[in-house]
């Protein structure tokens, strides 16, 4: 690339930068200026001029790997912004499990680390779509751009709903609801969607007014992925141990099991 090109780059960088701006909070744009590298900026830029986004709030969670940005919608709608980052060594190497095998993105090919992070940012849009429709409460999936997913706003003014790790639960009703529900929504996951979490614990739980909300579904596999039942297992282990450390009688492993894919019709359970 000739000097003249990359000269040309960088203005038109700082062009679109600079109309970008204009959509975030002036105290925020500090804070995520190092999280928007120019093709960011450039998906960024894209989903205002396709209406997904209005304007870009404040931070709601951050890690090493993604940003999670509250925001608004052309209505007014509050949005969840996640923009994943550029992934670690480490980071790529744990989420390849979950990509290869999984029949959905078997023709991808995940030559660079910047690559990876979209195809991460398409397959939790994917998910979360097959989880929605099929009637698991999850965010609801607006669209996706590159390293960028714009979903439903779990919480309000900004402030997120808490995740079921936070919450200190005393009454048994109350605690046995939340279990229940959590339950048909993995079973609806399972039998309608075709999807294992792979990832489910209290930290993955969010309580928001009398829903129980599913979230970071991105490493979620199909059913025909080689490791889906493992998964299964494990997700419904970390339920089941959380809930018996609240005091609910949770039944057996095998029984669980049995419930979510369609081999048990129901669960009762005491306190």
């Amino acid at each position: 690339m000739a000097k003249e090109d990359i000269e040309r780059l960088i203005d038109r960088y700082q062009r679109i930068k600079s109309k970008v701006r204009r959509f975030i909070d002036e105290d925020l744009f500090e804070t995520v200026e190092e999280v928007f590298d120019y093709k960011t900026v450039l998906t960024i830029y894209d989903l205002i001029n396709s209406r997904c986004i209005a304007q870009i709030k404040g931070v709601v969670s951050a890690g090493k790997e993604s940003r999670v940005y509250w925001g608004k919608g052309p209505r007014g709608e509050d949005l969840a912004i996640k923009i994943y980052l550029t992934s670690t060594a480490e980071f790529r190497k744990g989420i390849l499990k979950y990509i290869v095998g999984d029949p959905r993105f078997e023709s991808v090919k995940l030559s660079s680390t910047k690559k990876l992070m979209s195809v991460w940012a398409r397959k939790e849009f994917s998910n979360l779509k097959r989880m929605w429709e099929s009637g698991v409460r999850v965010p609801k999936p607006y669209c996706v751009r590159n390293n960028v997913l714009v979903m439903e706003f779990i919480g309000k003014d900004g402030v997120r709903a808490p995740l079921l790790k936070e919450v200190e639960l005393t009454d048994p009703d109350e605690i046995r609801d939340i279990f229940m529900k959590i339950m048909k929504n993995v079973r609806l996951m399972y039998q309608k969607a075709m999807l294992v979490h792979a990832d489910l614990s209290e930290y993955n739980v969010m309580l928001y007014g009398d829903d129980v909300v599913i979230i970071d579904v991105s490493q979620a596999v199909h059913l025909n992925h080689p490791q889906a039942f493992a998964f299964l297992v494990r997700d419904l282990s970390n339920i089941r141990n959380y809930f018996m450390k609240l005091g609910l009688d949770v039944l057996s492993l095998d029984d669980l099991i049995n419930y979510v894919i369609g081999e048990k019709e129901s669960l009762e359970l005491e306190y």
